[in-house]
């Protein structure tokens, strides 16, 4: 390590600490708080695109099939995302149905636009216009991502609801679940601090604002 390395700052105590190179697979921890500060970068950018593109075909899946059916006395009836939204709409909770549909299919999709657009601008060797602000939508929009909390939630509602009938999980409940998995994956291969240095070593042609 030497005086003229880069300094980076713990995203926990704020202490600076100079950059080292790294070995590939290893992390650098706080030498304070012992946070993680950055991982070595990926050799390519398959991994984070390929957990992408699968979370992708996911969630059309679970918006396009019934997420649960409800089988009382020989009558059935089944249900999409859109569809209890739009339940919940109609009977007078209209602020629910706008926080289901944004938390569970608007802000994933958001989510899934931005990096997927920044990852195949990067594999293609383009630098993503307006960079800047697609970083800081992601950052904006990302704790309102609130798929696990949809399934517990989902879970706790399918045990209620088994003292009035049968209740038949359907594939969009199975897709949700996945999804789930899939989109912590994806934020966890997505690494800023990697893609940020994939930009800086592009060519500048504009300046992101």
């Amino acid at each position: 390590m030497t005086a003229s390395a880069p300094l980076i700052a713990c995203h926990e105590c704020d202490l600076l600490q100079r950059e080292i190179a790294l070995p590939p697979g290893e992390v650098v921890l706080c030498g304070r708080c012992g946070a993680e500060l950055y991982r070595s970068a990926h050799s390519t950018l398959d991994k984070p695109l390929a957990f992408l593109l699968t979370a992708a075909v996911v969630l059309t899946v679970a918006n396009v099939y019934p997420i649960v059916g409800l089988e009382i006395q020989g009558s059935g009836n089944a249900t999409t995302l859109f569809g209890a939204a739009y339940a919940l709409w109609h009977q007078g909770m209209p602020p629910i149905a706008v926080l289901v549909f944004l938390t569970t299919f608007l802000v994933p999709a958001v989510e899934l636009a931005i990096m997927g657009y920044i990852l195949l601008s990067l594999k293609y060797g383009r630098r993503p216009a307006g960079m800047t602000l697609l970083m800081r939508a992601l950052q904006h929009v990302n704790p309102w991502g609130m798929l696990e909390v949809f399934m517990l939630g989902v879970i706790v509602a399918l045990v209620k609801l088994t003292h009035y009938g049968t209740v038949i999980p359907d594939m969009a409940l199975w897709a949700f679940g996945i999804l789930t998995l899939l989109l912590a994956a994806t934020a966890s291969s997505f690494d800023i601090r990697d893609v940020w240095d994939r930009v800086e070593a592009l060519p500048c042609r504009e300046v992101d604002e």
